[in-house]
């Protein structure tokens, strides 16, 4: 056959496939309805993931300020829209004091929830049917991973603080362990029904996604968060901190739909 008759594989560049994910995500994303479930997502890890992550940090004997310090380094805060966060936190004694087993209890039942919402969308992003009542257990552990991560990236800014490695720890506690989380999350909660090595580029998206997200809050968020703070109290600061988290929702589920539009994209000839 003459090379005029052959069909051609189409010649993808990067710039190409950048178009082709944006595309894609946005199509899809809609089928999926990825705001609305952003939003479920924020509104279920402020009321159940926070509170537990208060706990633990409180308990925690090394230095740092556990969820306050990761979000203020989400959201790209320093001075007095750190202050404004950390205000919204009460002191480790008043909540060691006031916490009872059964309340820490209810707060990693109703936590589940979040993963199981965090399921539901992978499932459906994949098409798959969804899991049976029993896989609970994965829920569980899947809640566990992700508050160690938390826990960790938080007071990965701890260890040779104001040193020259210091940097490199963070980072490394936080992008490569975000990408081993997330792809293992998604291995976990899909139950191992689809191939590792095509959950991988959704577990790096969704880093990048979150790269993305801490610079677009240090330019946008951090600013109005302050203002907010200022014109309204702890009121604005909830609300700037309720939206950086729906966008931390966003950037999960789309970097896992991002991944599998590459996956498909690859197999495309």
């Amino acid at each position: 056959m003459s090379r005029r008759g052959r069909a051609e594989p189409p010649v993808r560049t990067w710039w190409q496939l950048a178009r082709l994910v944006a595309r894609s995500v946005w199509e899809q994303g809609r089928t999926v309805e990825l705001l609305q479930r952003s939003m479920a997502f924020a509104a279920l890890f402020f009321v159940t993931l926070v509170p537990l992550l208060i706990v633990i940090a409180a308990a925690f004997p090394a230095r740092g300020t556990g969820i306050a310090e990761w979000i203020t380094d989400g959201l790209g805060l320093s001075g007095q829209g750190a202050a404004a966060v950390h205000r919204l936190f009460v002191s480790r004694g008043q909540v060691l004091s006031t916490t009872t087993g059964f309340g820490l209890a209810a707060l990693a039942v109703f936590g589940v929830s979040l993963m199981a919402a965090i399921q539901g969308v992978y499932e459906r992003i994949w098409e798959l049917d969804r899991g049976p009542w029993h896989t609970v257990w994965r829920q569980t552990l899947g809640l566990a991973a992700l508050t160690g991560y938390i826990v960790v990236a938080a007071l990965s800014g701890t260890p040779w603080r104001h040193s020259a490695v210091q940097p490199t720890v963070r980072i490394a506690a936080t992008t490569v362990g975000g990408i081993l989380l997330f792809w293992w999350l998604q291995r976990l909660l899909l139950a191992g029904r689809v191939p590792a090595r095509d959950l991988l580029p959704g577990a790096v998206a969704t880093m990048v996604a979150l790269a993305g997200l801490r610079l677009f809050s240090r330019l946008v968020f951090a600013p109005l968060l302050v203002s907010n703070a200022v014109s309204y109290g702890t009121v604005g600061t909830v609300l700037i901190v309720q939206s950086w988290l729906i966008g931390v929702g966003y950037t999960v589920y789309a970097g896992a739909l991002a991944g599998r539009v590459l996956v498909q994209a690859r197999r495309t000839p």
